[in-house]
């Protein structure tokens, strides 16, 4: 749109100047003055750019536990894996009517209602975070054909009032959104869980009347006061009836264990080399409770080696999230969980819950 409208005014401009006594005749003439003309047009265009404040529906995503993925494989297999992952989302959030904004590593930053607002926006954005989810299954089982451990996705959205506008220079600009509601979309993405749609307060009032939930979570985040609730969202009742698929081992069996465990924290995406020693007190299949002998943030993420009894002498590595720090005489006791954990492992750990739980009822 923006390009076909600065090809249109440079035309207009040329035979305006070669409508006149002294015009250009020769054709380097007239390549040198088409060449300003552009120039000037493109600067004009950057700065006159409709700056513009306006109601927007965010939505990101990002893979959980991409980085344990990605390390077991070539680079060139994974950006294999993330166009296929990519080029999937990108049309359903097209089809949605969403622009998006950009892609961050692994990471999708999709926008409703900029640069053309519909009075569906919300709707849409909650259609399209859905369906989202929906496409991982196929995602998945094509992944699997090639070899490939399965990926999960969180989403987090956020509505509110942003600034509009194309940033950059004239060699390079691009279409976004910022202000204080892009950032509260990011701080509600990195809440989300695997296979999680998370609500900002924002998009729940708005949307309330034609959607269900489950799960709330009120929690602070960076840049806020007041606390933040949080909203899980189950399914929407329009444009037509859409369910998020249920979140990968959501429930089960929880069986009380004392075992060691060594751990790293995350920062980003970033594994710290720092080892510490905790200890294990719960364990189910999809998480544990661990008593950590130094400080672990709420929503942040570890890397656990863990030397399971029923493995062997094999140290299995998986990557979870802490949901919950609690202060105990041991230490600090933290509710974890799993992000990424090798299928192997996952079927060991199920195995080892199943079995404590039957000799539990002897």
């Amino acid at each position: 749109m923006q390009q076909t409208r600065k090809e249109q005014l440079i035309e207009q401009l040329l035979k305006l100047f070669e409508a006149q006594p002294a015009g250009p005749r020769s054709s380097a003439g007239v390549a040198d003055l088409r060449e300003q003309i552009s120039s000037t047009v493109e600067r004009a265009m950057l700065t006159s750019e409709a700056v513009d404040s306006r109601r927007v529906t965010i939505l990101l995503s990002d893979l959980r536990g991409f980085t344990a993925v990605a390390e077991k494989y070539t680079a060139l297999e994974m950006v294999e894996a993330l166009n296929r992952y990519f080029a999937r989302m990108s049309e359903i959030i097209i089809r949605y009517g969403g622009t998006i904004d950009k892609f961050m590593g692994d990471s999708i930053m999709a926008l409703f209602g900029a640069p053309l607002t519909r009075e569906d926006d919300l709707e849409a954005a909650l259609g399209c975070a859905i369906e989202m989810q929906i496409a991982m299954s196929a995602i998945n089982e094509q992944n699997k054909s090639y070899g490939m451990a399965p990926l999960y996705m969180g989403i987090g959205i956020n509505t509110g009032v942003v600034v509009a506008a194309s940033l950059g220079s004239s060699l390079h600009s691009e279409y976004t959104v910022i202000g204080d509601h892009v950032n509260l979309a990011s701080r509600v993405e990195a809440h989300s869980l695997r296979g999680q749609i998370l609500l900002s307060e924002n998009s729940y009032l708005a949307a309330r009347e034609f959607i269900e939930i489950g799960d709330t979570n009120e929690v602070r985040v960076k840049g806020k006061k007041d606390i933040v609730r949080l909203y899980e969202l189950l399914s929407i009742q329009r444009p037509r009836l859409l369910t998020a698929p249920a979140r990968e081992i959501r429930n089960s069996p929880r069986v009380h264990v004392d075992m060691p465990l060594t751990f790293q924290l995350l920062s980003g995406k970033t594994v710290l080399p720092q080892e510490y020693v905790g200890r294990v007190i719960d364990v189910s299949y999809g998480g544990m409770y661990i008593v950590s002998p130094v400080p672990v943030e709420p929503f942040g993420d570890i890397k656990i080696a863990l030397a399971l009894s029923f493995m062997g002498s094999r140290i299995t590595e998986i990557y979870a999230k802490v949901l919950r720090v609690t202060a105990v005489e041991a230490g600090l006791e933290c509710r974890i969980e799993f992000t990424s954990i090798d299928p192997l492992a996952a079927q060991a750990m199920k195995e080892f819950v199943d079995g404590i739980v039957e000799l539990n009822r002897d």
